[in-house]
């Protein structure tokens, strides 16, 4: 694209102006916006006419159609430009398509931030902040570029160098590979959220399976993104041996419990020992499983406190895991019944109240049973299943309680309570008559 210096800007759209042609020009920029907000329209209309509502609200439709939008306009204010250079001048082209193409950069950098970061449709001060940064620091390029000021603050970057050991590097160059690595680790973490997020919905594959291979593939994007945009500013990648080297002897030094929870939590995320939703206990933690990360793992516990544990403690002790291979979970709660009662139906009263609770499986079915002839009554268990001990333990055995105390009203079954007899042996001492007429 031709540049337009500074002095001969005001000139140029004088000369335009004047000219009866830039009505071309003018009507060019009118169609080229109604065509590319209409084709936008369409395009997202066609999404929601074949069926495919959920799959673009999945995409971000929504958000993607404010990027969507300048970046037609600016494909149609380009089009409207090569064919009327051929004929007359385009100056005010030349102004409109860079503001319609700066649009559309700073919304896809907007929309890409929030995919990555913003997943949740929560945006912070901090990301609001960045966003205005950025902004203006495009605007700001676009301003230099149609004033004509580009090349000369490009020209002086790239001769002002700056030492780096042995080697002198331009500021040019450092602002090339800070620029190329941004726009490509963006990009990467892009790709590897809508990666997991693809993954995360795919019923065939373990839980643990699908999020290894989301970490992975993020990784692995990272990676490529850094070392690709490394390569294009012309820096030499052997320059990275010396800085694994030095890596390999932090981890040596002072870091082989980071690296250690690293590799143990791809060990449990492999093994399928954990997964998302499993009610554990370890060590003094107790909890669901709510998230598995690369280092760490999330145990809500039934109080709602959420518990950050290292990976490490799951690979080197004990784990109690309610839901690994079968969900079923046994419980069971004590009472006492009077010796008058009938042992045989209150029994079986016993195990109806249980299965009458709504968490309580019906396979294996609730079972009573005597346990010992207590000091005060007959000490009887009632022990049931339940299928989803992610609810917690307390609810369900409280309703048993509650259905077995409704039981044992509605049929006079009365609960023993301790009675002790107190026998004085020997002749009362004088005056002991009242104290022992008051105790009966």
């Amino acid at each position: 694209m031709k540049q337009i210096p500074l002095l001969n800007l005001i000139a140029d759209f004088a000369d335009d102006a004047r000219n009866p042609t830039m009505m071309w020009q003018i009507g060019a920029i009118l169609a080229s916006i109604v065509l590319g907000w209409a084709l936008a329209r369409v395009i997202r209309a066609a999404f929601v006419r074949r069926g495919l509502a959920a799959e673009a609200a999945r995409f971000g439709m929504e958000s993607f159609m404010r990027v969507l939008t300048p970046c037609l306009i600016a494909l149609f204010l380009a089009l409207s430009k090569y064919w009327l250079a051929k004929s007359q001048h385009v100056h005010v082209l030349s102004v409109a398509l860079p503001l319609c193409s700066s649009l559309a950069i700073i919304r896809a950098g907007f929309y890409l931030l929030r995919k990555v970061f913003a997943r949740q449709g929560q945006v912070g001060a901090a990301m609001l902040t960045f966003e205005k940064i950025f902004a203006l620091l495009v605007w700001l390029a676009v301003a230099l570029y149609i004033t004509g000021l580009w090349p000369d603050l490009f020209e002086y970057l790239d001769e002002t160098t700056l030492p780096l050991g042995k080697n002198k590097v331009s500021i040019a160059t450092i602002l090339q590979a800070i620029f190329s690595v941004a726009v490509l680790l963006m990009l990467a973490l892009w790709a590897g959220a809508a990666l997991e997020e693809r993954l995360m919905n795919v019923q065939g594959l373990h839980s643990s399976l699908r999020v290894v291979i989301a970490r992975m593939g993020r990784a692995v994007l990272i990676l490529v993104s850094v070392l690709v945009s490394l390569s294009l500013v012309g820096i030499d990648l052997t320059v990275l041996s010396v800085f694994g080297g030095a890596l390999g002897v932090g981890l040596g030094l002072g870091l082989q419990k980071i690296a250690s929870n690293y590799v143990s939590g791809f060990i449990i995320l492999l093994d399928r020992s954990l997964s998302i939703g499993d009610m554990i206990t370890v060590d003094k933690y107790s909890g669901r499983v709510t998230h598995i990360n690369t280092r760490y793992t999330v145990l809500q516990g039934l109080d709602g406190v959420e518990s950050i544990v290292p990976n490490e403690m799951f690979v080197s002790g004990a784990v109690q895991n309610s839901s690994l291979s079968n969900r079923n979970l046994w419980l069971s709660t004590q009472v006492s019944v009077a010796y008058d009662s009938d042992l045989e139906m209150v029994l079986a009263m016993l195990v109806e109240a249980a299965a009458g609770v709504e968490r309580v499986a019906t396979t294996p079915a609730p079972a009573a049973t005597l346990q010992r002839f207590g000091a005060d009554g007959l000490d009887l268990q009632v022990g049931f299943w339940i299928n989803d001990p992610e609810n917690g333990r307390g609810g369900v055995t409280s309703d048993v309680n509650r259905a077995i105390w409704r039981a044992l009203n509605a049929n006079n079954i009365s609960l023993p309570y301790p009675q002790r007899e107190v026998r004085i042996i020997g002749t009362p001492p004088p005056g002991a008559a009242p104290l022992l007429d008051a105790l009966g």
